[in-house]
């Protein structure tokens, strides 16, 4: 492994712009972030906007939310915030909190350990090299690319560059802090975040990295799977899982990503449509992520074996996402929506007049499934057959639901079971 030796910050004297020479302004940011930072000022400590939310509102852009970096640590933040929380067992942070569904993170600046510094226990040198607490140079030094690495300083409304983060927000480069090797071999989920941020914000991966991705490729299959699950749920979060799983498959990163997959032209398309679908402001779920990635091959294993029948269907499907779920550590019920999705593709493909054809139509996954063709039959030019049989008798998702809320009281077929009257007691007859 290299030397992290370009890691270390550089002598030079970061790129500074005051208030006058750009547009971020206290107005663009939320008024719980102003809250925190003007309160960690006025107690002596450095209160810096930092990373993403800077680089956001630079271009133009709403940031789905604000970070805040600190010469205080977690402990002297606690102190200053009565609703603050520390998390993080492995890298401290403070949560403050406004509110059930809104917190503020705060973050001390770190630097990079030196050897001498560091216990010798694996166990406890893991946790110290993240907590070794620095300047906002050596902070900068330690993030990912350099457009997250510009901060706004609320003392005096500047934004200071220490990176070229600036530069590269002109030039629209993705550019990594240090060598894209190292920094790659050090995380490599980073390689899959510089092509979503790429594609998120329509940049170029500089060419240095784009290189280092396709040499480092392997080392994603090495990453935590529940931080690649995370990532693959933010691409389609963010609409931009068909561009991004496309330029991982010309790097190679995707035969990683999912191990024994080989995607198709027309899987690639029908993400793209996925996220257009998304675009318009219908949510996605991981179950239809899942199916979308195997639809092809659930649908080239049908082609193999037209006379498969209910439990084959079903064991094709299992088999298809079963090692996908294995792997990313997904729960059985997402796994479960997934594979009724894809067995909802077989039940249209026998085609109308089936046995139990009225149980399928009022099944929940079925209107689901055949969204999911009618996306298919689009990108693909196939089964367009297909949709227009079941079109008209397909209902809407949450169609059948809201027609329930319609009725009028008392038209429900199913109703309260009425109890039949006892015959009156018989009064005992008297003995004499």
């Amino acid at each position: 492994m290299k030397k992290r030796d370009q890691l270390e910050p550089q002598p030079t004297e970061p790129v500074v712009l005051s208030r006058s020479e750009h547009p971020l302004s206290r107005k663009m940011i939320d008024q719980d972030t102003i809250k925190v930072l003007y309160r960690l000022y006025r107690n002596g400590f450095k209160a810096y906007l930092v990373g993403g939310g800077v680089r956001d509102l630079l271009l133009g852009r709403t940031p789905k939310d604000f970070d805040v970096g600190t010469d205080a640590t977690p402990n002297q933040v606690r102190k200053l915030f009565r609703n603050c929380f520390l998390v993080g067992r492995r890298f401290r942070l403070a949560h403050i909190r406004f509110g059930p569904d809104r917190l503020v993170e705060v973050a001390t600046f770190r630097r990079q350990a030196d050897k001498e510094e560091l216990p010798d226990c694996p166990q406890e040198r893991s946790f110290a090299s993240e907590n070794v607490f620095g300047t906002p140079q050596e902070d900068a030094f330690r993030r990912d690319f350099t457009i997250n690495a510009l901060f706004y300083d609320i003392s005096d409304f500047s934004i200071v560059d220490y990176v070229g983060g600036l530069r590269d927000l002109q030039e629209k480069k993705i550019r990594v802090i240090g060598d894209p090797m190292v920094r790659f071999e050090e995380d490599p989920v980073r390689m899959l975040r510089a092509l979503e941020f790429s594609a998120r914000l329509g940049f170029e991966v500089e060419a240095s990295a784009l290189q280092a991705i396709g040499k480092q490729a392997h080392l994603l299959a090495g990453a935590a799977p529940a931080r690649l699950r995370e990532e693959l749920m933010e691409l389609f979060r963010h609409k931009v899982a068909g561009p991004v799983l496309r330029q991982a498959n010309e790097t190679g990163l995707l035969d990683h990503l999912f191990p024994d997959y080989s995607v198709d032209e027309n899987s690639l398309r029908l993400i793209e449509r996925i996220d257009r679908r998304t675009a318009s402001g219908v949510p996605v779920t991981e179950a239809i992520m899942l199916a979308s990635l195997y639809l092809s091959k659930f649908r080239d294993g049908l082609k193999k074996s037209p006379d498969l029948d209910f439990a084959g269907a079903m064991h094709l499907a299992n088999a298809l996402l079963e090692p996908h779920r294995a792997h990313y550590h997904i729960a059985h019920g997402i796994r479960h929506q997934a594979r009724e999705m894809l067995l909802g593709i077989f039940r249209f493909n026998r085609g109308r007049g089936r046995r139990g054809e009225k149980r399928f139509l009022h099944h929940p996954a079925t209107p689901g499934a055949f969204e999911l063709l009618q996306l298919w039959s689009e990108v693909s030019g196939e089964e367009k057959d297909m949709v227009a049989a079941w079109k008209d008798v397909v209902p809407e998702p949450g169609k059948s639901k809201e027609k329930q809320a319609e009725r009028p009281a008392g038209s429900n077929r199913s109703r309260r079971r009425r109890r039949r009257q006892r015959p009156p007691k018989k009064e005992p007859t008297p003995t004499k």
